[in-house]
């Protein structure tokens, strides 16, 4: 058999029945058939015409490893991509008195005035947790069943260490809630949080992404959201009647932790606005999509996308990142961390104090040692009379 008889074999990641799938799809050939029949890992999609099977990384390595001592294998670009679409949740499993006492714990968080985001969290991954333990009456869990669940579940599944967080601390009013069982909740120890950098763009990169543009409320959502330093949630709760042209001022109402602030509108943001305003007429929101409904955050992470592109910026921004720039300019222009926690609204002057870590304002005020070396060679008695490090010596 030569290689250069069978069709190539191009490798997709799709979305079938609800699924992310990994997909072969090449010509027909009753050869290439067989080989794929006989891995016995393939399933055939008469609608789709092709073969499918769970997409994993260890499915797409082993395809590729594969079939290429038989044919081409051909790389789409959807396999680095998201697939479009609602993928579904696999169906759980779990008894009904179970299923009762999930809701009671809803109801729990619900009376202790938990946020709607952080009550449908926690419902999920208490869920996700007792159907893992679905065999185990609730009153014999023990510490060591969240052990086992962490090392068998979460970390191979790659959840995100702020995700585990959140478990320990869905785990811990649970044991508040449901006292019998044997969760000993001194034990559950969150792991230290991650202490990632955030991305930060340069004025003139936000300046680029405006100019980039084009749609008027577009340009509008970017330049509010930099402007203000607003979480996405705040931006699209905004209405138009907490905004304040003549005193210069944005009213946040009922944002993270229930709170409410005043923020300045910017100078410059007023023409926008005006124009903005006159154009598109909103009705009760700044941000509002059909039928007068709120903006959906996805609509605005994905403009946002195609205006970075047409910037030519190639770092990840997210509208998050526009909050993160507006941070850590006011710093770099001077204004003081505790005035700059009041303007984003947090709690902790600890979470403030990240974007002194990237900051420039004091940064670039220190030298380099190779600077100072360089510099340094062009008084130096050995004849050097030029620091550039591009020449030979």
């Amino acid at each position: 058999m030569h290689i250069s008889s069978l069709p190539p074999i191009k490798l997709k990641k799709i979305l079938h029945d609800g699924e992310v799938r990994l997909a072969l799809q090449f010509d027909f050939n009753q050869e290439l058939i067989n080989i794929v029949k006989n891995t016995k890992k393939y399933r055939w999609c008469k609608r789709l015409k092709i073969w499918h099977t769970v997409f994993t990384s260890s499915t797409l390595y082993n395809a590729e490893n594969n079939f290429k001592a038989y044919t081409k294998i051909i790389k789409d670009p959807s396999l680095k991509k998201e697939v479009r679409g609602k993928v579904l949740r696999k169906r759980q499993i779990i008894s009904k008195e179970n299923k009762q006492v999930i809701k009671l714990y809803v109801q729990f968080l619900q009376g202790r005035r938990y946020s709607i985001s952080t009550v449908k969290t926690y419902f999920t991954l208490i869920a996700d947790f007792i159907e893992y333990a679905n065999d185990i009456q609730l009153e014999e869990l023990s510490h060591k069943d969240v052990e086992r669940y962490l090392g068998e579940v979460f970390a191979p599944k790659g959840y995100s260490i702020s995700t585990q967080r959140q478990l320990i601390s869905a785990i811990k009013l649970f044991t508040v809630f449901y006292s019998n069982s044997k969760i000993d909740s001194v034990k559950l120890v969150r792991p230290k949080n991650s202490k990632i950098l955030p991305t930060v763009l340069s004025k003139e990169e936000i300046i680029t992404i405006l100019k980039s543009t084009k749609n008027l409320k577009h340009r509008a959502i970017i330049a509010m959201i930099y402007s203000a330093g607003l979480r996405i949630s705040e931006l699209v709760n905004l209405r138009i009647q907490d905004i304040d042209i003549d005193r210069r001022q944005i009213v946040v109402k009922n944002s993270k932790g229930r709170k409410d602030r005043n923020i300045i509108l910017a100078q410059s943001m007023i023409p926008l606005l005006k124009n903005y305003m006159a154009t598109y007429a909103p009705n009760l929101y700044f941000a509002e999509g059909r039928n007068n409904a709120k903006y959906a955050p996805e609509s605005i992470r994905s403009f946002l996308k195609v205006s970075c592109k047409n910037a030519q910026i190639r770092k990840r921004v997210t509208p998050h990142t526009l909050r993160h720039s507006y941070a850590t300019h006011l710093l770099e222009n001077g204004v003081d961390l505790r005035y700059i926690q009041e303007l984003l609204g947090h709690a902790k002057p600890e979470t403030t104090m990240i974007y002194t870590h990237v900051s420039k304002k004091d940064l670039l005020n220190i030298e380099s040692p190779l600077d100072t070396v360089a510099k340094s060679l062009i008084n130096n008695q050995n004849g050097y009379n030029n620091p550039r490090l591009s020449i030979n010596y």
